[in-house]
């Protein structure tokens, strides 16, 4: 697991065994032996999920196994039509995005994208978009309003990318125009963290009517390092910072900013990728069961009262 953490070491052993005597096939003695494995493995995941730290929970959101927005794509959706560039510079493959079928219903979609192996992820800069991706989903979203189709945006990104070129090409400007431009779409946003929201780099695909996070995701203003970098100048502390920062789906539920918590399959995402994505797809069905019986002024207004509500602080 990306991290140097060994939380999942005792399970990672149990299954590579029980693949071991998978490979022997069934009626080769090893069946009992399998049950009893399967049955540690189930007993033992649990002891460990039940009880992540903050910055485990934080592990296993940026677990390189877990499905990214392709993989959803692959997964949920039929007659993908990518989309690529934003009309002013170049094409950023951090950010995916274009058109498909999803159950019957056209949508646009648009995620992060770190990518699987080295080559891949430095190519597509381990989901750090910089501002052309944001101006490319901003593209489509424009044409998804044009031709009223719901807007699915899957979150998984460490933060916007903050190196010169991006700066000066104007990321904070580009970051500013789609929370502007998302804010008064008139077509329904449905918005998944699945993996990392990091920050304005996710927000800017994060603005939408409902909300959801996958259980193991994490959702905050600046990822644990940075946190423990600015405030004790130590990143070291960078699993204190992850508690203060109440980054998990559980606490963000319960302060309000979340419409659903997504589960995961036990021990994770990335232990069951195929479930996972199918889980995400019947959270998206019924919210545009929802969301999109309402008219666009009430698309509007349902998406300001909710961001408008965020922070509220009730009186003594």
């Amino acid at each position: 697991m990306a991290g140097g953490n060994n939380f999942e070491e005792p399970l990672i052993e149990l299954r590579r065994r029980i693949e071991e005597l998978e490979g022997y096939g069934e009626g080769s003695g090893h069946d009992s032996e399998l049950a009893r494995l399967r049955q540690a493995l189930e007993k033992k995941t649990s002891e460990v999920f039940g009880k992540l730290t903050h910055w485990q929970n934080t592990l296993v959101a940026r677990h390189f196994d877990r499905p990214y927005t392709l993989d959803y794509v692959e997964h949920l959706m039929d007659d993908w039509v990518e989309v690529h560039g934003d009309r002013g510079f170049a094409d950023d493959p951090a950010i995916v995005g274009g058109f498909a079928t999803f159950r019957g219903r056209s949508v646009a979609v648009v995620g992060h994208q770190k990518g699987r192996g080295t080559k891949e992820r430095i190519r597509r800069n381990f989901g750090q978009p910089r501002p052309e991706g944001y101006r490319k989903a901003l593209r489509i979203f424009q044409l998804a309003e044009k031709f009223g189709l719901p807007v699915l945006t899957l979150v998984d990104t460490p933060g916007a990318y903050p190196g010169i070129g991006a700066e000066e090409r104007g990321q904070a400007e580009a970051i500013a125009r789609n929370l502007i431009e998302m804010a008064d779409l008139e077509v329904p946003i449905i918005v998944t963290v699945t993996g990392e929201g990091g920050s304005g780099g996710a927000l800017a695909l994060g603005v939408g009517n409902r909300v959801f996070m996958l259980q193991y995701s994490i959702y905050s203003v600046i990822s644990p390092e940075g946190c423990a970098a600015i405030l004790w100048k130590d990143q070291e502390r960078k699993a204190e910072a992850a508690r203060a920062l109440k980054l998990t789906a559980e606490e963000l539920d319960r302060l309000g900013i979340l419409d659903g918590i997504v589960s995961e399959p036990l021990g994770g995402a990335h232990t069951d990728p195929a479930t996972t994505c199918e889980r995400v797809g019947e959270a998206l069905e019924r919210a545009l069961d929802e969301v999109c019986a309402l008219s666009p002024e009430d698309l509007i207004a349902d998406r300001y009262r909710k961001f408008r509500a965020l922070g509220a602080i009730e009186g003594r």
